[in-house]
């Protein structure tokens, strides 16, 4: 039996950006670097926060049934979160 009509089929979750997705995280990703700018968080806290997110998006993943396609582009996210931290921090 097909999927009903309100229910997207995982493709079309995955085949194109997120818009909700990409703002949040953007949000994320500006909160953390207006949190260090400001002397509440240091880089290297800020880069464990983001380094602790995707240790625990990797631990749920099975439960979540996330497909190996997901799961990377997931943490191909949080990476490059962590690399913007890590220039931040080196300078």
């Amino acid at each position: 039996m097909g999927q009903s009509s309100d229910q997207p089929d995982s493709h079309s979750l995955w085949s194109g950006p997120d818009p909700h997705g990409q703002a949040a995280l953007l949000l994320v990703e500006s909160l953390l670097h207006s949190l260090i700018e400001k002397a509440v968080l240091t880089g290297h806290e800020a880069l464990a926060v983001v380094e602790h997110a995707a240790e625990v998006k990797a631990e749920i993943a099975p439960d979540l049934e996330d497909s190996p396609e997901a799961l990377a582009k997931s943490m191909a996210l949080i990476n490059a979160i962590a690399a913007s931290l890590q220039r931040d921090i080196r300078n």
